[in-house]
Parts: structure tokens; C-alpha cells; sequence
């Protein structure tokens, strides 16, 4: 099974965001790509994850619902939630996501 043949029923938001998680009960680094209600993408080192792997992630600081992993391609994985991120935290997210960008953004300019 692979990416491409999984239905999405809820559409993916892009963010760029390192988080802790858990992976077969070990701690990993992994970037989170994009979220949504009822996944993510994440990305790691070369085998860090397998299908049916149990993940636990904190995503902005706040613990996203318990996933396990889908599909794995790469150093890329899409993990299910479990349960479902509200829509609410994911506003958040990416808001922060924005405001994070726009700041980095400001402090390039001031340095030219």
C-alpha cells in the first residue's frame, strides 16, 4: 500500500515544524510536513518507521491524538490518527506556523 492509494476525508494543511514523538516506544525527531483532522505527514531518518508502527507526537506543544503509521515512502511516513485533531488546534497551528514565518521574515530584512 502506498500514499496514493489511501482516500483522504479530510483535506492536509501544509506545515514545517519539528516534533518529539514516539515511534515503537522510542524517541524520534521527525519534521512534521502537513496535518489534518485525522493525520499527518511526517518525515525521518531512513527506517525510523514501519507500517503499523504506533506513534505519540506533541505538535506546537500540544499532544496530537495517538496515530499509527499508514504508509511509509522513504524518510517520509503518513500516519492516521486514532482519534481526531479538532479543527480549532489546527487554525492554531498554522496560525502560529504564520506568524513564526512572517517573523523570520521580518529579521531577514532588517539584516540586509
Amino acid at each position: 500500500m502506498n500514499m496514493h492509494s489511501i482516500p483522504r476525508s479530510t483535506e492536509r494543511r501544509p506545515l514545517s515544524l519539528v516534533v518529539r514523538g514516539r515511534v515503537r516506544s522510542r524517541p524520534v525527531y521527525v519534521d512534521l510536513l502537513d496535518i489534518s483532522e485525522g493525520g499527518c505527514k511526517i518525515r525521518g531518518g531512513l527506517g525510523f518507521a514501519s507500517i503499523g508502527d504506533r506513534v505519540v507526537m506533541k505538535v506546537g506543544g500540544i499532544n496530537a491524538p495517538l496515530g499509527v503509521v499508514a504508509w511509509v515512502e522513504g524518510k517520509e511516513a503518513g500516519v492516521a490518527f486514532e482519534g481526531e485533531m479538532h479543527s480549532a488546534v489546527l487554525d492554531y497551528l498554522c496560525k502560529m506556523q504564520g506568524a513564526s514565518d512572517a517573523h523570520e521574515d521580518d529579521d531577514a530584512r532588517r539584516r540586509l
